[in-house]
């Protein structure tokens, strides 16, 4: 009879354990280390948003790379963080009577001449601003996962509309892409929203840090919520998790900007899901250790 009992209750302990595993879904897996995400490339060591950066992330073994996509006068995508030329290419030098150097008052091929790379280092030299279709073409060779951010939609009314067209012309919207290996993201709650309405299978991010009482309200139309690592606490990330998301699993976290072993290792700490980072090699050498 004691055997029996014995036998009865390890048996309940067990169905119990797989009850939690299954409930938690993804955050059951507390001793994984967050996902390590490359910033803009590995934008620590060559110019950001170009192909050498995302070259520099493969061959660091980044899984994951982030961007940002805005467009040209004449309507193309291009991959480049600022609204701005200023600042990572060569425009000043070249368009002299230009300023400010607006990426919206240039056209793709003007565009295509300018030195994205010189700014960063000479052996940059010559590295183009790439357009978003060479850029995914780049993406899928390296056999990375993608962090697409919508850059300023409110300067490009119908971005949304635009780069999921894109998308599926590059093969970025079948469903092994859509399941582990592409996230569009924006700080525009109404871009994001967009982008869920147009195509509810893309996984979709919001950029910042809503209060925890309207939460609930992102969860109908975004998988994460995404804020600035100085902003985060455990309480937080405890929050964004009791939700599910919209394609019904629990919301998560991905925070950014973080280059260093400590705030990488206190970002684990909060039960962050990824970590966003110029420097992901040194992030990721923390997170692992």
């Amino acid at each position: 009879m004691h055997a029996r009992a014995l036998a009865a209750t390890t048996t309940a302990l067990l169905a119990s354990a797989i009850l939690l595993f299954t409930a938690s879904g993804t955050h059951a897996a507390a001793d994984e280390p967050p996902v390590v995400i490359a910033h803009r490339g590995a934008s620590a060591y060559a110019p950001e948003n170009t192909l050498p950066a995302i070259d520099k992330a493969a061959a660091l073994g980044l899984r994951w790379v982030e961007n940002d996509v805005q467009r040209t006068k004449d309507g193309k995508l291009v991959v480049i963080h600022d609204d701005s030329l200023k600042r990572t290419t060569n425009a000043e030098e070249l368009y002299p009577d230009r300023a400010p150097w607006k990426v919206k008052d240039f056209t793709a091929a003007e565009i295509a001449r300018l030195d994205a790379g010189s700014w960063f280092g000479p052996e940059f030299a010559g590295t183009r601003v790439p357009t978003l279709a060479q850029y995914m073409r780049r993406v899928e060779h390296n056999h990375e996962r993608l962090l697409l951010e919508l850059k300023n939609p409110e300067l490009y009314p119908g971005i949304e509309r635009q780069t999921l067209k894109i998308l599926a012309n590059e093969g970025w919207l079948d469903a092994p892409h859509l399941t582990d290996r592409l996230i569009i993201q924006s700080f525009s709650t109404d871009s994001v929203r967009t982008v869920h309405e147009l195509k509810p299978a893309v996984k979709t991010g919001f950029l910042g840090t809503p209060n925890v009482a309207d939460l609930p309200g992102y969860a109908g139309f975004v998988d994460e919520i995404n804020p600035t690592f100085s902003s985060l606490s455990t309480s937080y990330v405890d929050a964004v998790h009791a939700l599910v998301g919209a394609h019904g699993k629990p919301l998560e976290v991905s925070t950014w900007t973080v280059d260093d072993a400590d705030s990488a290792r206190k970002a684990a700490g909060y039960g962050v899901d990824g970590v966003i980072s110029n420097k992901p090699d040194v992030v990721r050498a923390a997170l692992d250790g």
